[in-house]
């Protein structure tokens, strides 16, 4: 279980893949950053070295870890690169994570290997142009018909659906209708495994984004989708009550995303200030300057110590929800406001793109919306507190 202190087998994963972190991923970051291209060869790499397979107990093909493994990864492939991390988070956490937590055995056999391996990518199809946090907006349908689904609807902003290893999205999709006690009616909706190469399914043109713009993220367009109706993904009516709780264990690794954004900034900056010269001395000597990155290193300390809690709680089997979203909140504040700082402090240079500090000013953003928005945590906090 996670502490203040980490074992000697979580350090040593942690180092691992910094050092994988800085000496491979970050020599390309900036490459595939400015060609919007998806890094291939750093993914292959991240597979190899078993990281798609981290939470993934071994019978299925992974490497018997637990979701703070995953967690301690994603937080040193934060530091340098947050679409590379990204890519592994939504691969293990919202791709394959559904199918170990919903699926049947014959599910997990035939998709999880191929997914802990990072032989092959899931996405996670939740959101809509109506829907997202607001479950109700949900218009995508799925009926029955001759022993099949028939899927029809579009999906947007969802990771990982259109590489050349993408071979799966769970969508969640209204199945039925049922009428509540007050006379309203409620979509019961549920969640289907839709194989990419189902006919009628369409990853479209990827978004023009204003950061991630090495991680893949597309459109999906379903037009009479048809798969067997075993590829339904838990009970029939509980898909987005599943997905919720897939959700709180993500805002998990999300923390621990921009957790790693925040320290990247924070050391990117110690190290520029103590190089960078003006007025004689070195620029980390003024107050002014030195100040705001003591500021950026509490940051990035508080978000790592929010999200370790969260991951004790939930690898101990205790609520975690409300710490997750605490978790989420202050880690992704962190990284947006480390990032503005990191530029300031860099002066000109914290404006042009081929500097770590631009990327992540430009990435950071999306760690305040996506996987449940700053309100949507505020919202989640206060409803514990009763308010």
């Amino acid at each position: 279980m996670p502490g203040f202190e980490l074992t000697e087998e979580y350090q040593d994963l942690s180092d691992t893949v910094r050092d994988f972190a800085d000496n491979v991923v970050a020599p390309v970051s900036a490459k595939h950053d400015e060609e919007h291209s998806f890094p291939y060869d750093v993914v292959k790499q991240m597979a190899e070295m078993g990281l798609f397979g981290l939470p993934f107990p071994e019978e299925y093909g992974g490497m018997g870890g637990d979701y703070f493994a995953l967690a301690l990864a994603l937080e040193q492939l934060g530091r340098v690169d947050q679409s590379v991390a990204i890519t592994l988070e939504a691969g293990v956490s919202l791709g394959a994570m559904p199918v170990y937590r919903f699926g049947t055995e014959e599910q997990k056999q035939a998709w999880l290997p191929m997914l802990a391996s990072g032989q092959a990518l899931a996405g996670f199809g939740l959101t809509e142009p109506e829907a997202g946090s607001d479950a109700g907006g949900t218009k995508t349908t799925a009926r029955r018909d001759g022993g099949d689904w028939v899927v029809n609807g579009n999906k947007e902003f969802i990771t990982n659906s259109g590489t050349n290893i993408t071979r799966l999205v769970t969508v969640t999709a209204v199945t039925g209708r049922k009428e509540r006690p007050d006379g309203s009616v409620q979509k019961e909706i549920s969640t289907i495994l839709v194989p990419t190469d189902t006919p009628g399914f369409k990853a479209e043109k990827p978004y023009n984004k204003v950061g991630w713009n090495a991680s893949d993220t597309h459109p999906l367009t379903l037009k009479d989708v048809r798969v067997p109706e075993s590829n339904l993904l838990g009970m029939e009516g509980r898909g987005y009550a599943n997905f919720l709780s897939i959700l709180d264990e993500g805002r998990i690794a999300i923390a621990a995303l921009a957790t790693g954004a925040a320290q990247g900034c924070a050391d990117l900056s110690v190290k520029y200030a103590k190089e960078r010269r003006a007025f004689g001395h070195e620029i980390g000597k003024y107050q002014a300057v030195s100040f705001k990155i003591a500021r950026m290193e509490a940051r990035a300390h508080t978000a790592r110590l929010a999200y370790y809690d969260a991951a004790a709680r939930m690898l101990a089997g205790k609520p975690f929800k409300t710490q997750a979203a605490i978790a989420k909140m202050v880690a992704g504040e962190a990284a947006m406001d480390n990032a503005r700082d990191a530029t300031q402090v860099f002066g000109g240079y914290g404006f042009i793109n081929e500097f770590t500090v631009a990327r992540h000013y430009r990435d950071s953003k999306i760690l305040e919306v996506g996987e449940g928005t700053t309100e949507v945590q505020l919202m989640l906090i206060a409803r514990e507190l009763g308010l």
